[in-house]
């Protein structure tokens, strides 16, 4: 989708993002099976169905929004904003777009992914807590001791990623209730060295933190919807 913007061009996912997406297509396509044959009647397979099509376009907009940030930080060799050209100031600013895009991208995505496990596992999180977030979901699951083939899986993932998560976290809270989340450190460094020249962030970091949540994000969906097609086949049994 956005390949083009390097002259590069459009390819096939391979590996596990093309896993997950075959895994998501198999799903879906499972469901129009059922319910072309009739097996709909509540209408919630309808619902899984259109939530794991949007559930792939998620991932497909995350996964292009870590290829572009990536591809524009390539760009970036300066310490500082004042010490940029022109011509690489705006790859940095092209860097922050898709480094923010694909941040808000992954808990939106997550999110999303929580409310399909809450529905399809019947775990009812939201009698715990109205507006439930994925983590919610899993942590829901755990203490429940649900599924717990899924369940340990999924939450080893988010054990794994914990401490890129919670900087991503922090970044996306800063970003929505305070400030632009790439002017935080600027104004940190402000209150340290008044009147001296401002370090860009760290955007190595940054694009680790990304990268690591990006798999996490792709793990996620992958085990959720190989243990929902194996599911979903025993229960039409």
């Amino acid at each position: 989708m956005l390949y083009y913007m390097f002259n590069e061009p459009d390819r096939e996912p391979e590996g596990g993002l093309g896993d997950t997406y075959r895994l998501m297509e198999q799903f879906a396509e499972y469901m129009a099976e059922l319910i072309t044959a009739g097996k709909d009647s509540d209408h919630k397979l309808r619902k899984y169905k259109i939530w794991t099509l949007g559930l792939r376009a998620s991932l497909e907009e995350l996964e292009q929004s870590h290829y572009a940030a990536t591809g524009f930080k390539r760009y970036v060799t300066s310490n500082s904003v004042e010490d940029m050209s022109d011509g690489e100031k705006l790859n940095y600013d092209r860097y922050v777009y898709f480094d923010k895009n694909g941040f808000i991208r992954v808990f939106s995505l997550l999110d999303k992914l929580g409310t399909l496990l809450n529905d399809l596992l019947d775990m009812r999180t939201e009698r715990i807590k109205p507006h439930f977030s994925y983590f919610t979901v899993l942590r829901n699951m755990r203490e429940n001791k649900a599924h717990p083939e899924l369940t340990y899986k999924l939450n080893e993932l988010k054990e794994r990623y914990k401490e890129p998560m919670k900087r991503l976290r922090k970044r996306r809270n800063t970003e929505i209730h305070y400030m632009n989340s790439e002017m935080q450190d600027d104004l940190i460094q402000l209150h340290r060295m008044y009147g001296q020249e401002i370090q860009l962030e760290d955007i190595h970091q940054q694009s680790q933190d990304l990268t690591d949540c990006l798999h996490l994000s792709m793990e996620s969906l992958r085990l959720t919807f190989h243990y929902a097609c194996m599911l979903m086949r025993k229960q039409a049994e």
